[in-house]
Formats: C-alpha cells, sequence, structure tokens
C-alpha cells in the first residue's frame, strides 16, 4: 500500500496496488455521514447499488436515527461546533423525511 495525498494535500488516504478500495480518512464526521447514507438507503431515498432498485425499511430507518441520537447524546460537551451543527442537521433531516413517510 502506498500513501497519497488529496487534492487539498493535507489529509492522507491509503490505496492498493489496484487503486480498489479508497477508503476516507476515519473522522467523527465519516462515521455520521456514513450513519445517514445508511439511514437515507433504508428510508427510500437511495437506490441500492447493485441492483439499482430502492426499497423502504421504516424500522431500520429509525434505528440508525435512534443511533444518531445516541451518539448527539453521549457526546455532548465534546463535539467541536461543526461536528456539533453536522450532527443536529442530519439528525433533523432525517427525522423530517422519516416522519413524512409514516403519515
Amino acid at each position: 500500500m502506498s500513501d497519497k495525498k488529496d487534492q487539498a494535500g493535507d489529509k492522507t488516504t491509503q490505496e492498493n496496488k489496484n487503486n480498489a478500495h479508497v477508503m476516507p480518512e476515519v473522522t467523527f464526521a465519516a462515521f455520521i455521514m456514513s450513519l445517514s447514507t445508511s439511514a437515507l438507503y433504508h428510508l427510500g431515498e437511495i437506490a441500492d447499488p447493485s441492483s439499482g432498485k430502492t426499497h423502504q425499511d421504516l424500522v431500520l430507518a429509525k434505528h440508525t436515527i435512534d443511533t444518531l441520537s445516541l451518539l448527539h447524546e453521549k457526546t455532548k460537551g465534546n463535539l467541536n461546533d461543526e461536528e456539533k451543527g453536522l450532527l443536529e442537521n442530519i439528525m433533523y433531516d432525517l427525522r423530517m423525511r422519516y416522519v413524512n413517510l409514516e403519515r
């Protein structure tokens, strides 16, 4: 594996010889975005990449939203303003999408 600087020049990512799985830097924001993507998938907002089809699983969507809420509660006082804002905005957006589907 070789280190490669990204366009900004300040973050290092790992890539294998075939350029197969370039993983993003492990950050709180990346983790929150991953959970958000999962919730959007379960809300039917994002298609399955292998089939191109969407489906809804509101139980799993709610579970992921509840997980974000738990992280919000457990990280109080430990996040910088950017992380806190990201988490709160994502939670609000996902909750509104969930409520609109529950009607």
